[in-house]
């Protein structure tokens, strides 16, 4: 094997004057070159950056995956170049137990009639659920790995190197310091009665050598002060840089909340279908049979929705054919309608209510005896009832 003797001795003695510099200054032994206070911000920004992002990226991934095993699992696919293997998820695993337990205990009886509408509603859960940390995993926290492994490799990369430059700098400068305060001490004119002529040869000799020493001092400062100055603008632009990435995780935190807000409202949706699908079932506990129930509306994994209210149940309402009628008979009042926008999409219980769609004008009265939790609603030709806290009521 072929080594470059010369480097390698170069190298050695860099590194060994890199120690006693960096030691020196430990102990304050040594003077140290301080960076300017906008430098140093924008070191404590950088390093701050860099801490709550691990947190942020750690603790996310906590969420979207409580357990550690797995966490550790997937770690290891990500660093073998594998594809990770879907997952079951919590709620898709609690279907099947419920199926299965419908299936054995009987999918005709009261019971095993709710489970079988349960597990629908859970596998639908479980579904939403994949969606949701697929989607935060590409949005979210690719991003913030992308920062750790790449930009901050590099900007610690060219810290480290900036570091290498001040102690070189600063090791210039004792080599100077010290070349100086010898070359003095060698140009002092020595007492005639206490020196003998030889020692004048040997004193005009070492204050030449010294003369030179200092030349060659100040040449390396020149050259390290030059690789300084250029390694400390290099360093700035990247930890400037640092503000484009703030705004690349303030874009990607608005997706993550956008997907958690979607993830959010399609399991609000399901479990309030379901919660209306076991309503309607009007002899559970007895053993009478289930009514037939709409179908579950279909909502795409990337539909937007904000955070919904509880809807009310309707307890002590009319039944759906007499409130139906009602409806029918029931003219609305000659004042006290109002304008009214919808806020959310509401999808019918049966008859009696109106279906609604989002930012859309109705107008809205309420009755006499009506539940205050409910108006009547009016579209064209259609009429009927509407959840209040699915409205906007306009003076």
């Amino acid at each position: 094997m072929d080594f470059n003797m010369k480097k390698l001795a170069s190298d050695a003695g860099i590194f060994f004057t890199r120690a006693v510099q960096f030691t020196e200054e430990k102990f304050g032994q040594a003077e140290k070159t301080e960076l300017d206070a906008h430098f140093e911000n924008l070191l404590a920004r950088a390093d701050s950056t860099k801490n709550w992002t691990e947190r942020i990226l750690r603790q996310t991934e906590v969420l979207l995956q409580p357990s550690p095993s797995a966490r550790v699992e997937e770690f290891l696919y990500e660093k073998l170049d594998r594809k990770v293997p879907s997952r079951v998820t919590n709620g898709e695993l609690l279907a099947q137990y419920m199926a299965e337990a419908a299936g054995e205990l009987g999918p005709s009886t009261p019971y095993g009639k709710t489970l079988l509408k349960v597990s629908e509603a859970e596998k639908r859960l479980g579904a939403a659920e994949r969606d949701f940390i697929h989607t935060a995993s590409l949005s979210f926290l690719t991003p913030l790995r992308n920062f750790l492994e790449g930009d901050w490799r590099t900007i610690s990369k060219e810290r480290r190197l900036l570091q290498n430059r001040r102690l070189d700098l600063d090791a210039c400068k004792a080599r100077l310091k010290k070349a100086k305060a010898a070359e003095a001490k060698a140009t002092t004119v020595p007492d005639f009665q206490e020196t003998r002529p030889r020692n004048y040869i040997l004193s005009a000799s070492a204050s030449a050598l010294w003369n030179d020493e200092v030349d060659k001092a100040e040449q390396e400062l020149r050259v390290a002060q030059t690789e300084f100055d250029r390694q400390a603008e290099v360093t700035r632009l990247l930890l400037e840089g640092i503000s484009s990435t703030h705004v690349n995780h303030l874009r990607c935190l608005h997706e993550f909340v956008k997907s958690q807000t979607t993830y959010y409202a399609q399991c609000y949706r399901h479990m309030l279908e379901l919660q209306k699908q076991l309503g309607r079932f009007p002899g559970t506990f007895v053993g009478t049979t289930e009514p037939a129930s709409p179908p579950l509306s279909s909502t795409s994994p990337t539909t937007t929705a904000a955070t919904m209210p509880v809807v009310p149940t309707g307890t002590g309402l009319a039944p759906p054919e007499e409130a139906a009628l009602c409806l029918e008979e029931v003219a609305p009042p000659a004042s006290g309608t109002r304008k009214a926008r919808v806020l959310y999409d509401y999808e019918a219980a049966d008859s009696s209510e109106l279906a609604l769609l989002a930012d859309e004008l109705i107008t809205v009265y309420s009755l006499p005896g009506m539940d205050p939790d409910w108006l009547i609603g009016e579209r064209g030709n259609k009429k009927g009832k509407v959840p209040v806290t699915y409205l906007e009521l306009l003076s």
